[in-house]
C-alpha cells in the first residue's frame, strides 16, 4: 500500500486543538483541586497549567523536528 503524503494543515491544526484541550483540562482540574482544599491562592491551577504548557511546547518542538 503506498504511503499518502502528510497534510501539514491537519497536523498543525490538531496540535493547536490538543494545546487548547490540554491547557483547558489542566486548568479545570487545578481549579477543582484548589476549590476542594479551599486555597486562597490558585496553586494547583497555575502549576498544572504551567506543566501542561511546557509539555505541549515540548511536543510541538518534537513535531517540528520530524
Amino acid at each position: 500500500m503506498p504511503k499518502l503524503p502528510d497534510n501539514k494543515f491537519l497536523k498543525y491544526s490538531s496540535l493547536g486543538l490538543q494545546l487548547l484541550a490540554t491547557i483547558g483540562a489542566a486548568g479545570w482540574i487545578g481549579f477543582e483541586i484548589d476549590s476542594y482544599f479551599h486555597f486562597s491562592f490558585p496553586v494547583f491551577l497555575l502549576g498544572l497549567i504551567l506543566i501542561a504548557f511546557v509539555g505541549m511546547m515540548y511536543k510541538l518542538y518534537r513535531s517540528l523536528n520530524d
